[in-house]
């Protein structure tokens, strides 16, 4: 082929060939310019689906414009049939050979990495998935620009795929777990396979080995990745935030992963920064002289700048104080714990790193000067990462602390930063290597550490707040973590699960207050759930709740549960607001208790407190769904109809498989008269597996004048409630739409007396209209105390 010429391309050399192609250096006779040719392979060039995938590659390469993408110039044909690809060529060495030279310096891992993410990430942008990301397939130019080649695996989004079933395409060291499977791979595969390379670049050997593909394929789905420090490569100087990036970038489950390759960067650029404020060179060269030099004078400015800011500060600060505000009452630094990462990415240590996200949001929470969001909002950053200037607008905070912990048998490492949201910049970080048995006193040392850090000065009741230990025995400790996170998934088995672990640490400390609680919040969220009969677990809720107050009167938490339970059980108005308003006391960030005091308020007809303590809930867990919903809900208990129809929109905006906004959706459509629209909501709770669905589409088609399908609705639940536990106040839905007065009361009694938690609700209750009139619903309501 050497000194061949191809259309107005002559060949001068070879450089080099791989399955999809052979590529040769020619000389572009019309522009006078050096480009490299991509040939099919002549073996190759009667399989119409590598001339399809060539093809392919074409296209998708040239749709992209970034500079760290190879630029294609034109795809042509010869006169025997070959197709080949016209595109730039690079002075350099591909990253394979680099990184088989030697050891790569840190510095230059990350910046071979920033240029790869970036040019990835424009690839991903245009619905562009590589499937073939490895060293061999980046070329670094002699000017340090990485260029990634090779698109000819690609798979543009919209366009048939062109790899058979089954068919695994790309290198399979660096293949993801659901390449090597065949399972259909998306842009979180590429993010694997490029994790892999990192881990190559850092230690110059693969994460997952075998004497054969086979053993490299199970090694892939089974294995887990010696960690960077125990390598044989013997690296110290390797940060600890850059194995944790690479750690999760080769998470098994591709939900598990960085889900989007630039929040892979923002972390990579981080990296970056942090390598250039640390270190310290003892003979600096003349340009690093420079630097230093330059960062004199910018940190004296700086520090002139920080004394000016401090100073405006101050004089703001004293005029805020001579305004009387509901805000002033709000803290002034607005804080979000992101969860914490499990390094080991061993899925039993899971529990840990989350136990971990909630006792420093517990910790942090008690210190009056900072306003840290709760639990619900942050965790959804497990699963669904986003970048540190995105989560600050989502949250509306101000700072971020993160941090990843690696627990061993007894050892613990933990490392911790706080990060500016405006500068993306830390403010301070440190790590532990530690004993387990000195985890309460990290807990307490990071609170006390990122008060100091942002100039918050601790009250003694503060400090002695932060200190306070719930137990001193470990294992129960332990468990209580285990029993938090499964309580916390609130499911059957889950709730089912907590209960086991609770009561396991209660027997090794009989005087752990938190583990009482636990347990009184896992009863009542199988009562309110709908698992079991509330009068079969409620009592057993508040028997464990008024232990955990026996122990420590002034937990805040366990107040926050007996209101509840006096709320939804007792139906005992004025001992649960008492306990509310105590629980808010203690702890007035807590959003949870604000969010079920709203629902207090609202059963009471209170609806402009409950719409104001709701707001409160959102303020502090801005991304919990529930509280959205219970907006919704609060309007439509107003007969707020259209504004309630609005809210639940908003609600499914945020999350459209939640069920709950569709099943109140329904009836605020009804009472506007759109029907359709009614049933179309009720269908989707119903095929999201709501367990109410049922019952409003009992009531949409009596109200509707179906009442043979309303019945036959009904029949079906009836005939449920003799083999499981159904909530009376589902059959009384039905009724009331029906028309039947008498059943409905006769149900109505019985809800009564199962203690049926939706009962609060009857006072203002738009789909008991029909009964208000009737005598008895006085009565009843003067039963439980509703009405005087």
């Amino acid at each position: 082929m050497t000194g061949k010429t191809i259309s107005h391309y002559r060949i001068l050399e070879k450089l080099g060939g791989g399955g999809m192609g052979v590529v040769y250096k020619a000389e572009d006779t019309k522009l006078k310019r050096t480009v490299a040719l991509k040939f099919l392979p002549p073996d190759l060039t009667r399989d119409e689906e590598a001339k399809e995938r060539f093809v392919n590659e074409a296209q998708t390469a040239s749709s992209l414009d970034h500079p760290n993408i190879c630029t294609i110039y034109e795809i042509d044909e010869t006169e025997d049939g070959r197709m080949f690809i016209a595109m730039a060529c690079y002075e350099g060495e591909t990253l394979k050979q680099q990184v088989a030279s030697g050891k790569l310096q840190v510095t230059d891992v990350i910046d071979v990495a920033i240029q790869i993410a970036q040019g990835l990430g424009r690839a991903h942008e245009a619905g562009i998935t590589h499937r073939d990301i490895k060293p061999a397939n980046i070329m670094i130019t002699t000017r340090g620009e990485v260029k990634i080649v090779d698109f000819g695996l690609a798979k543009l989004a919209g366009q048939p795929r062109l790899t058979k079933t089954g068919m695994t395409v790309g290198t399979v060291a660096y293949m993801s777990p659901e390449q090597v499977q065949g399972i259909d791979a998306d842009h979180r595969s590429d993010i694997w396979s490029f994790g892999v390379m990192l881990y190559e670049m850092v230690t110059g050997q693969l994460p997952f080995k075998g004497q054969s593909e086979q053993a490299v394929v199970y090694s892939i789905l089974n294995k887990e990745a010696e960690p960077i420090i125990s390598t044989a490569s013997g690296r110290t100087d390797v940060p600890m935030k850059l194995e944790r990036l690479v750690s999760k970038a080769m998470a098994k489950r591709p939900d598990e992963r960085y889900q989007r390759v630039d929040e892979m960067l923002a972390d990579l650029k981080r990296i970056g920064k942090e390598g250039e404020t640390v270190t310290v060179e003892v003979r600096p060269s003349g340009k690093q002289r420079l630097l230093s030099q330059r960062a004199i004078r910018y940190g004296r400015w700086a520090a002139f700048i920080l004394l000016l800011a401090i100073a405006g500060l101050f004089l703001w600060q004293k005029a805020r104080e001579r305004i009387s505000t509901l805000s002033d009452s709000r803290p002034k630094i607005r804080l979000a714990v992101l969860p914490f990462d499990n390094i080991t990415q061993n899925p039993e240590d899971e529990y840990f790193a989350d136990g971990m996200t909630d006792e420093m949001i517990a910790k942090l929470s008690k210190i009056s000067g900072f306003g840290v969001i709760a639990r619900t909002s942050v965790m959804q950053y497990k699963t669904a990462p986003k970048s540190i200037a995105d989560i600050g607008q989502e949250l509306n905070v101000s700072k971020v602390l993160e941090g990843s912990v690696r627990k061993a048998a007894d050892k613990l490492r933990i490392a911790v930063k706080l990060i500016d949201v405006k500068t993306q910049e830390p403010i301070w970080s440190t790590e532990y290597d530690k004993e387990f048995a000195d985890v309460f006193a990290i807990q307490s040392e990071v609170a006390q550490q990122v008060a100091s850090a942002l100039r918050v000065e601790l009250s003694p009741s503060e400090k002695r707040q932060i200190e306070k230990r719930g137990t001193e025995n470990l294992e129960a400790y332990n468990l209580y973590l285990q029993g938090h996170y499964y309580a916390g998934k609130y499911t059957l088995p889950g709730l089912n699960k907590g209960l086991e672990l609770f009561n396991k640490a209660i027997e090794l400390d009989p005087k752990f207050a938190q583990a009482f609680a636990g347990l009184a919040r896992c009863y009542y969220n199988l009562g309110h759930g709908g698992y079991l009969a509330p009068i079969e677990v409620f009592p057993k809720g508040k028997a464990a709740v008024l232990r955990a107050l026996e122990i420590d009167p002034t937990l805040a938490e366990a107040h926050s549960a007996l209101a509840y339970i006096l709320l939804m059980f007792d139906w005992d108005w004025p001992a649960a607001e008492k306990a509310f308003k105590h629980a808010i006391e203690l702890s007035p960030d807590e959003a949870r208790t604000h969010f079920l005091y709203a629902v207090f308020l609202n059963s009471m007809g209170r609806f402009d407190e409950a719409l104001s303590e709701n707001k409160r809930s959102q303020m502090l867990d801005p991304l919990a769904v529930a509280s959205h919903n219970q907006e919704g809900i609060i309007l439509y208990l107003a007969r707020r109809y259209d504004e309630a129809i609005e809210q639940f929109r908003k609600t499914l905006a945020m999350d459209s498989t939640y069920f709950l906004a569709y099943d109140w959706l329904a009836p605020c459509y009804l009472e506007k008269g759109m029907v359709e629209e009614a049933f179309e909501a009720n269908q989707k709770a119903m095929a999201l597996g709501s367990a109410f669905a049922a019952a409003w589409r009992g009531y949409l088609l009596a109200r509707i004048g179906k009442k043979p399908e309303a019945q036959k609705v009904l029949d079906r639940l009836l005939l449920a409630s003799q083999q499981r536990y159904v909530p009376p106040s589902l059959i009384v839905l039905i009724y009331s739409g029906l028309g039947e007065k008498d059943k409905a009361f006769e149900w109505i009694e019985k809800a009564y007396e199962a203690r049926d938690t939706q009962i609060i609700r009857l006072k203002a209750f738009p789909a008991v209209d029909n009964l208000r009139s009737d005598p008895r619903f006085i009565t009843l309501l003067k039963k439980i105390g509703l009405e005087k």
